[in-house]
């Protein structure tokens, strides 16, 4: 008998007018009688921080490695509840002085350690809005966003100082103060006052505030904090969220680990990586806040990766299905490598756990002792203590997300809303670039970091992102022109959200706003599809966006226009999907440019023998990112392989409209046997 996780608490709604029909609302069945709300008497994260720093002052919360005399990394470093307490309090106090009131927008700007969590507690200890800042939206992201959300005063991680530095001419009507994360020379403090700025260090700034201030009253509705998404065109738009919002989020996180699984305490430790400028890990770490627990930063070098996870052992483990797609087949290469009779027990053992977690056992459970003898080591590749692992920004292949399941011995809990952007620092070099592409996300910061999850030890969930979180409600919108039916037999449409912890608007933008924002329900865009136990399955993008594996929305038609721009095609069809992580495309050269092409390099003239020519393909690739180049595609937007279609996309064909618009899912049916050829040339290529 199928049990069902969530429960409808309103009825559908047929097509009326121009509004197309809508699915029943659901809820999560831990939120039958209600949304999760905020509890009376709380108003900031700042209260879940300071009750933390009530019950273990003395328990280690923030921790780096410091480099030894041999330039090697040596222990983790901590400092206490107490101390960041402090620390937050003197940073907070030194704003005030410096004439930051409540209300007023603080950026951050840097990647992952103490200071950026100390300075995000110091803004909600002073009801002052932090803004995270970062180069990663394009040029001049920093200066319009410190401009637009009218920032007074910035914290910098010290090598991003020379790029705070060089905006400031453009921005400094706003911005009056810079704190590095460590020291400034003279030369950069003489800069920066000679256009009115001041610039302090960190021991300096913090030497300016003092532990008795005065601390300001807050509210629920007070704006947490403005996070800026790229979108798919145009400006930046800023993400209102509330105290209310990031609180509620952070306590529906509490309330299903501790009903599904096990909750966190101060003995667990927490593995910060993923960029804390986003909102996903920004929420995770306030819940380890609000639990006592230790957080762990990594040394910013994916390099030293591993070895930070080693050191550091964490309990939780939180990143995105590129990275575990690389933990799994590193795992499934060294199981391989073992040998036949290693191989065969590890399948045994594989089979048998999966066997009892599909019958009901819960994973901890489904075979103690196998666990023991043969998942230990895999489990070892973590640290050996990791409990819980949480993936969300993109869909987690099946395969993976089974296999992680079974074999780390830890519960597995896939979400959809986690999405961030990465911090790509120019100065890294390509290694560490190649590694933050792995985050380059964009998506539902709307959501607060998540609005779905799947169940601890619920395998049927596999392959979805899970039911709503317990402060949401969710209905499916039909799209007729996709000819998706939120009414039919087997639910399929929009996502369509309402609740406690969607964002409050876009900053100075009510005009975007009111485009995704609808009688109370929030559009998200993505296309989902009802299963029997109530758990939602993402299966397309509305309007031609759709998500790489890493995470990344590619808004295909702005990208075609672009290599359209190539004088050596007629037409072009751009293809991804959320389980590849590079672009492909079919494309119809112009003829004339090919055959002249063929003329001056010796080959055969024949326009269709040139379109089989390996030659022409490299020459026509090498061409459209070129094009892609000079007109600032990203990285993911190049294109890493292309099959030559000697004929013009047709309507004999069924693949364009009488207008001559491509459609989609025609071209991928049509060409789906060579679209898998490109991914496995693609995939053999050097990246």
């Amino acid at each position: 008998m199928s049990v069902t996780y969530t429960v409808k608490v309103e009825d559908s709604r047929p097509e009326s007018g121009k509004k197309p029909s809508a699915g029943p609302v659901y809820r999560c069945i831990y939120a039958k009688d209600g949304l999760l709300d905020l509890p009376d008497g709380m108003h900031s994260p700042w209260e879940f921080f300071s009750e933390s720093v009530k019950r273990n002052p003395n328990n280690r919360m923030l921790g780096r490695r410091q480099t030894t005399d041999s330039k090697q990394a040596g222990p983790y470093v901590w400092i206490t509840y107490q101390e960041a307490y402090d620390a937050a309090l003197r940073i907070g106090s030194a704003m005030r002085n410096q004439g930051v009131s409540p209300g007023d927008r603080c950026g951050i700007y840097g990647s992952n350690c103490p200071e950026w969590i100390i300075t995000m507690e110091a803004c909600n200890c002073q009801a002052v809005t932090y803004v995270p800042l970062y180069d990663t939206l394009g040029a001049n992201a920093v200066e319009f966003i410190v401009n637009h959300a009218e920032v007074a005063i910035a914290f910098v991680q010290e090598n991003k100082l020379p790029a705070i530095l060089s905006c400031l001419p453009a921005c400094c009507s706003y911005l009056k103060t810079i704190v590095s994360f460590a020291n400034v020379s003279s030369i950069q403090k003489k800069e920066a006052e000679e256009l009115g700025v001041s610039l302090f260090s960190w021991k300096e700034f913090s030497e300016l505030g003092s532990l008795d201030c005065e601390l300001p009253q807050k509210q629920k509705t007070d704006i947490c904090t403005i996070m800026y998404t790229s979108g798919t065109t145009g400006e930046p738009k800023g993400v209102i969220l509330t105290n209310k919002a990031i609180m509620t989020e952070v306590l529906s996180i509490d309330q299903l680990i501790e009903i599904t699984d096990k909750a966190c305490s101060e003995e667990d430790t927490y593995f910060s990586f993923l960029p804390l400028a986003h909102v996903y890990d920004q929420i995770m770490e306030t819940y380890f806040i609000k639990r006592g627990s230790s957080i762990g930063f990594w040394q910013g070098d994916v390099r030293y990766l591993m070895d930070d996870v080693q050191e550091l052992k964490p309990t939780a483990f939180c990143a995105v299905p590129r990275v575990y797609d690389r933990i799994y087949t590193g795992i499934v290469n060294k199981i391989a490598s073992g040998g036949l009779i290693r191989n065969k027990l590890f399948q045994y053992a594989y089979n048998y756990k999966l066997r009892n977690m599909e019958n009901g056992f819960p994973q901890d459970k489904a075979s103690p002792l196998l666990d023991k003898l043969v998942f230990d080591k895999v489990r070892q590749a973590l640290g050996g203590k990791v409990r819980l692992m949480l993936s969300g920004a993109a869909p987690l292949p099946r395969h993976v997300e089974e296999f992680l399941r079974v074999s780390c011995c830890s519960n597995l809990s896939q979400g959809y809303g986690n999405k961030f952007y990465a911090l790509i620092y120019r100065t890294m070099n390509v290694l560490n670039e190649k590694f933050y592409e792995l985050f380059n996300m964009t998506g539902l910061t709307e959501s607060c970091g998540g609005c779905f999850t799947s169940l601890a030890n619920v395998m049927s969930m596999i392959g979805t992102v899970g039911v709503p979180i317990t402060t949401i409600e969710a209905r499916l919108e039909s799209v007729p022109e996709m000819g998706y039916d939120a009414l039919s037999s087997v639910p399929r449409g929009e996502i369509c959200l309402r609740g406690n912890t969607l964002f409050s608007g876009y900053y100075k933008r009510q005009d975007l706003t009111d485009e995704v924002v609808i009688d109370g329900w929030f559009h998200t865009g993505d296309i989902g599809e009802l299963q029997s136990d109530g758990s939602m399955k993402i299966i397309d993008r509305k309007k031609n966006i759709f998500k790489l594996s890493q995470g990344e929305y590619v808004a295909v038609e702005n990208i075609e226009n672009t290599y359209s721009r190539c004088p050596l095609i007629a037409s072009i069809w751009v293809y991804g999907n959320s389980f590849e992580s590079f672009l492909v495309a079919v494309v119809v050269p112009e003829r004339k440019a090919l055959e002249d092409w063929g003329i001056e390099n010796g080959e055969a003239t024949d326009f269709k023998s040139l379109c089989e020519n390996p030659k022409a393909r490299k020459y026509i690739l090498n061409e459209l990112n070129s094009t892609g180049q000079k007109h600032h595609l990203r990285g993911f937007e190049l294109l890493k392989a292309v099959y030559l279609e000697p004929n013009p996309f047709d309507m004999e064909r069924d693949l364009v409209t009488p207008t001559f618009k491509l459609k989609r899912p025609q071209l991928l049916k049509y060409y789906k046997d060579r679209i898998d050829e490109l991914y496995s040339e693609g995939k053999g290529a050097k990246v």
